[in-house]
């Protein structure tokens, strides 16, 4: 494929230049074309640009999925600016280390959020904080209703007049048409500093340049056989803010004149109206959102013959969940794999009967992986033999924002070190393992808790499961599943472990089981394990 050496703003622009009159968002049934959203873009950049906001600063971007946020994406890129996402229900002691880090001086925020905003703001060195509102954004009748549910809840939409405080919406009105434009250098220029907790586990800014953006979102909508520009209507349920729904959702719907109907949380009921409604055709989503539609009460009464391609990430699609959602909707539905710190997306299954259950599918196009031993990482492993995950093509990251000795220990001579453990099959499909970093170590046995998961999902009364290792002071790990059931499902303990006793190795059977209403997840639906052996580690006993 051909790459073309741009800023990812341009994706903007080709939209608008061709398909102006052409509906971009819909939010909760307000419609906005390419042409309004081009102008909005233009006018905030010019605001920021009056700010003081230049080519090189870091503005944080703590908005869920409204047209605010691509406003604000679009307008912070066409200065020459950096875009950092911040996950809009971060507390105090999550935000001030990302905006100390990166240095930002500029935030952009919910008005439900200023009081965290202005108690931070001193701390994090917050000069220009730019609030706005979920309702500014709606018809009027959905705005009247929003309103009086946060007023219900207790929350206040109103923010005090303050130096360095300002309105979203006034500094729209305010500003001039058109903004100053910065010339970007695409291979090297920063678009987004993402958050991660990247392949070693600690928290730092993966940094994307606007050629890893680019390459991605056109390399995924290659992948999209038999969608057509100017056409396709995407479900944008996946968070911006995340890379997954950054990438997989906002870029590729803008690259392909697509429209994106906006859901700033991913509720099941408004996901099935919204199908049904703007007749969706493209759903990326994870795993829990499908398992949610296929069991959803509503669900029958509901047209969703509509979607066509729908690609699951964030964690592992079971095979039964992709039949049933393939079954309601008539498409397809197929696994694929990245990481932030490759933009994310660096395989997926093809959307045609070559797919293959369990795999994350191939590489992208231009893409390279490869399987390596876990020691040393330099000896690469034969057929179906697992090792750690390594990859090298046009989406992988420039680095890590000042962590020079992570940046160097993640990337080697070209490759992306994943920290995935996987295997490939013949045919080159990749099989995801586990995490290196999950990997429980009991007894001397390695143990990958997603070989334990899969075989307990394989009843039909379980829901989820999470497999972590808890401290053992004679094994070092032992085992403990945490297990969610379906509604009404009768399941005991000695059910399980039977299960299990037929279908694994007598060291890979879990010896605790912890039956749970839900599982920790983050806002894409994976499963947060840490939180799990964090809350074993707090108990008074220490395990």
């Amino acid at each position: 494929m051909q790459y073309p050496e741009q800023s990812l703003s341009v994706f903007l622009e080709r939209a608008v230049s061709q398909w102006p009159n052409q509906t971009a968002t819909i939010f909760f049934g307000k419609k906005m074309t390419y042409a309004e959203l081009a102008d909005a873009v233009e006018r905030f950049a010019a605001a920021l640009a009056e700010l003081g906001i230049k080519k090189g600063d870091r503005v944080a971007v703590m908005l869920p999925n409204c047209p605010q946020t691509i406003i604000s994406y679009f307008a912070v890129l066409h200065l020459g600016a950096v875009v950092v996402p911040i996950n809009p229900v971060n507390v105090g002691r999550e935000l001030v280390p990302q905006l100390t880090e990166v240095g930002c001086k500029t935030i952009i925020y919910l008005d439900t959020r200023h009081p965290l905003i202005r108690s931070v703001r001193e701390e994090a060195g917050i000069e220009n904080a730019i609030y706005t509102g979920l309702q500014d954004f709606m018809p009027y009748i959905a705005s009247f209703n929003y309103r009086y549910r946060q007023y219900r809840k207790g929350l206040s939409l109103t923010v005090e007049p303050e130096a360095g405080v300002l309105n979203f919406s006034d500094l729209l009105e305010k500003s001039a048409p058109k903004a100053p434009r910065a010339e970007i250098d695409p291979q090297n220029d920063l678009a987004v500093l993402q958050y991660t907790g990247g392949t070693t586990g600690t928290l730092k800014a993966a940094m994307l340049t606007h050629f890893n953006l680019v390459a991605n979102a056109l390399q995924i909508k290659e992948w999209f056989v038999g969608c057509e520009e100017g056409k396709e209507v995407f479900l944008a349920a996946l968070p911006f803010f995340h890379v997954y729904g950054m990438t997989c959702v906002m870029n590729v719907a803008l690259e392909m004149g697509a429209t994106m109907v906006l859901h700033p949380r991913f509720y099941t009921e408004h996901a099935l109206k919204d199908i049904e409604r703007y007749r969706v055709s493209i759903f990326p989503g994870a795993p829990a959102m499908y398992v949610a539609i296929n069991s959803h009460k509503d669900t029958p009464f509901r047209d969703l013959s509509s979607v066509r391609v729908s690609v699951s990430g964030a964690a592992a699609l079971s095979p039964d969940v992709a039949y049933a959602f393939e079954e309601i909707t008539g498409g397809m539905l197929v696994e694929g794999y990245g990481l932030t710190e490759a933009s994310p997306v660096t395989h997926c299954n093809p959307l045609t009967k070559e797919r293959k259950p369990g795999s994350v599918g191939v590489p992208m196009p231009d893409t390279e992986c490869k399987i390596v031993d876990l020691e040393y990482g330099t000896k690469e492993m034969p057929v179906g033999v697992a090792g750690e995950l390594i990859i090298r093509g046009p989406q992988v990251m420039k680095g890590y924002w000042n962590k020079p000795e992570e940046t160097e220990e993640t990337l080697r001579d070209g490759w992306l070190y994943t920290g995935d453990i996987a295997r490939l099959d013949k045919s080159g499909y990749t099989f995801i393992v586990d995490r290196k970093k999950d990997m429980i170590i009991s007894g001397g046995y390695n143990i990958y808790p997603q070989d334990i998961e899969e075989v307990i999902l394989e009843m039909p009364e379980v829901e989820d499961v999470a497999v972590v290792g808890i401290p053992d002071r004679y094994r070092g790990e032992t085992l403990k599943a945490y297990i969610v059931l379906k509604e009404n499902a009768n399941l005991t303990k000695a059910d399980i472990l039977s299960h299990c006793k037929e279908r694994l190795a007598a060291y890979k059977i879990p010896r605790l089981l912890d039956f749970r209403r839900e599982l920790p997840k983050n806002m894409v639906g994976k499963t947060l394990r840490r939180m799990l052996v964090e809350e074993e580690k707090s108990r008074p006993s220490g395990f």
